[in-house]
């Protein structure tokens, strides 16, 4: 059985040096300082956490009422698309009719 092609070595090795030199400081040469980073610094007010907290409540119960609408409307629309099927095959009986139950 032969050898595959990749698993043999023949000494092979090809150079892949690019035509710059390799600068880890983002392409900035040495010496020069950074940008200036004061602008993304907090201001001297302290951090109101009680807000960003009722922020994130009211932030998750929209999410979650947003779901449960998405839920009873596909719920709704399977529905309808059930009766619409029955009706339109001919079937009688199709759509349930709620009577209350009799008083004894």
């Amino acid at each position: 059985m032969p050898d595959h092609p990749s698993s043999t070595t023949d000494g092979r090795v090809v150079d892949f040096r690019t035509r710059r030199a390799f600068r880890p400081t983002g392409g900035r040469p040495e010496g020069v300082p950074a940008d200036d980073l004061d602008r993304y610094a907090r201001g001297g007010e302290p951090d109101d956490f009680r807000h960003r907290m009722k922020v994130n409540a009211a932030a998750f119960i929209f999410v979650v009422a947003l779901v449960l609408a998405g839920i009873w409307l596909a719920d709704t629309m399977a529905t309808m698309r059930k009766t619409q099927d029955c009706v339109l095959t001919g079937q009688r009986g199709c759509a349930p009719v709620e009577a209350p139950a009799p008083v004894r």
